[in-house]
């Protein structure tokens, strides 16, 4: 490190520099624009950086080395030189034969695990033939009422070859209960299933609004979750807190990972407050999180979230495995940065997100096709983000030596920034009770909503440019291929859950669900009679109707 002397002549070298040879320049041909910063606006971007801008650092507490608090550099002392990130790509047509057929697809082009798309009624705890399910189903994701559904699903899929993530939040503990249910059916040991559900609630009453019981309520089934698979599917990450969405929603960086690690603060004391043990349950813990287009803003975010969730971890909840002090996290490219016009555009802005997912370390990844402001992703665009991947991994050098953009002036000022910036956030939500209260209030929307409108103002004021919508536009041809949801699927996916519910055993349907209302009356783990219950092909409707009873629903 430098010492004052040094830091001393290099301030005094820049001022020199300014006044000598920068503002000769500045004079005649001046600068781009008047400010500079991050993408989403947090942090000025100034014109160079020295050592002099991160004099406060130090290297063994602040950065390390990977595998080692503060985990700046990675959770893991090989990162991707020993193991590559996991590959996901994000699927789930109408139908669950159109989904296998896509996952046997991915498979076999090299992705190295599956992440599941359900679509809205699932999400919402409805069946296909449900009123409130009329025009939705197979619309957004697959269509899954019956465990029947998900047998086709992994047809030929052997759940213990390959990793599963599902994009499920309320009605988590029943998908995950099918899936437990398929790996009996295959004779996989519990043990061995490995994957995530999504299974964070808070984000959606915070940025998407697919809940449907009141916080108490869905804070008891995450805690449930937690414990029964700290037992018996240790393999398996019970969460994935989400600031995806939250980002989507239009935060910041900076708020993305502060409402993201409130949120795990709020799951990990609700766990400790039923009774749990740090460090039983968090270790299964898992992030998710976006990666927009600002290469370094986006690197600079993941290594402050991993230092700052040991920080948490350990001052706040006396955790010491380190297992549980390791943030680990799946990225997926940003959906909101794509757009309709010109659509080729986005395969360059989802291979920069990309690249920045994979220089900040992060152990799976989604790459976004290029129609998904369109539609549902064609095979060609679902291969062609694949490719991304593979050619980040295989030919950029990118995954060759370990958080290589480690003492670079610009990216360890940044990450302290952020980091900064994010526990400011926090600090202000521990004032308003928690995240769960300041969701309640309605406080941490608010916070979203202005730098989304703000956003949007700039966009629509020319100050901030999207390339090919408020610049560079082109008149082009509007057709583009993309994929359809055949309506008539609506109608084939009743018919099976209809021919379902002829064939099961109803009085065994009618215990299971007993079994189901008087755990959720009790206090006992909810997972059981839930796993019980989709074995008699119980639908999802059915089970979560269970619930809605019991519990009531939220309103918002």
């Amino acid at each position: 490190m430098f010492d004052d002397d040094d830091l001393a002549a290099i301030r005094d070298g820049k001022r020199e520099w300014e006044e000598k040879t920068l503002n000769s320049t500045l004079n005649r041909f001046g600068e781009r624009q008047e400010h500079f910063s991050t993408d989403t606006g947090g942090q000025t971007v100034d014109r160079v950086y020295t050592p002099a801008d991160v004099a406060d650092i130090e290297y063994e507490s602040d950065i390390g080395f990977p595998g080692e608090e503060p985990y700046t550099r990675g959770v893991y002392s090989t990162m991707h030189r020993g193991r590559l990130w996991t590959m996901r790509q994000y699927a789930g047509m109408g139908t669950a034969a159109e989904t296998n057929e896509r996952f046997r697809y991915l498979i076999n082009e090299g992705s190295s695990g599956l992440s599941m798309a359900f679509d809205l009624p699932t999400q919402k705890g409805y069946d296909s033939d449900a009123s409130m399910a009329a025009g939705e189903v197979g619309k957004a994701g697959v269509a899954i009422d019956t465990l029947r559904d998900m047998e086709v699903v992994f047809d030929g899929i052997p759940l213990d070859e390959v990793s599963t993530s599902m994009t499920i939040n309320a009605p988590a503990a029943v998908l995950l209960a099918m899936y437990i249910a398929i790996g009996d059916q295959q004779g996989v040991s519990r043990e061995t299933l490995r994957g995530t559900i999504q299974n964070d609630i808070l984000k959606e009453y915070i940025a998407r609004n697919l809940y449907i019981y009141p916080p108490e309520s869905s804070m008891r089934l995450i805690t449930d979750i937690f414990e029964f698979c700290g037992t018996e599917t240790p393999n398996f990450n019970t969460i994935s807190i989400s600031g995806y969405h939250i980002r989507e929603a239009g935060s910041t960086a900076a708020q993305e990972i502060a409402f993201t690690l409130g949120n795990g603060i709020e799951y990990v004391q609700a766990a400790i407050d039923a009774g749990l043990n740090v460090d039983d349950f968090a270790p299964q813990l898992s992030f998710f999180f976006n990666a927009h287009n600002n290469i370094f803003e986006e690197v600079a975010k993941f290594r402050a979230a991993r230092r700052m969730w040991a920080k948490i971890i350990e001052d706040r909840f006396d955790a010491t495995n380190p297992k549980s002090k390791q943030l680990k996290f799946h990225t997926q490219t940003g959906g909101s940065t794509l757009t309709a016009q010109q659509v080729e555009n986005n395969v360059v802005r989802v291979a920069y997100q990309a690249l920045a997912a994979v220089l900040g370390g992060t152990q799976s990844l989604h790459t976004n096709g290029k129609d998904e402001a369109l539609s549902l992703p064609t095979e060609q665009s679902v291969r062609t983000a694949l490719r991304t991947q593979q050619i980040l991994a295989h030919e950029s050098g990118a995954a060759d030596t370990i958080d290589p953009l480690a003492g670079s002036y610009y990216v360890e000022s940044l990450t302290d920034e952020i980091e900064a910036e994010a526990f400011e956030i926090i600090e202000e939500v521990d004032r308003r009770g928690g995240m769960l209260e300041a969701v309640k209030s309605r406080w941490v929307q608010r916070q979203i909503q202005d730098v989304a409108f703000e956003r949007q103002q700039e966009i629509e004021a020319g100050e901030r440019v999207i390339v090919g919508v408020n610049e560079f536009e082109v008149d082009e041809d509007p057709h583009v291929d993309i994929e359809e949801v055949d309506e008539a699927d609506e109608e084939r996916q009743k018919q099976r859950l209809e021919t379902v519910k002829e064939e099961r055993d109803t009085d065994a349907v009618d215990s299971s669900l007993k079994s189901v209302r008087e755990t959720a009356r009790g206090d006992g783990n909810i997972m059981p009679p839930i796993i019980d219950a989709v074995k008699t092909y119980a639908t999802v409707g059915e089970i979560s109707d269970v619930l809605r009873e019991e519990f009531g629903e939220y309103r918002g």
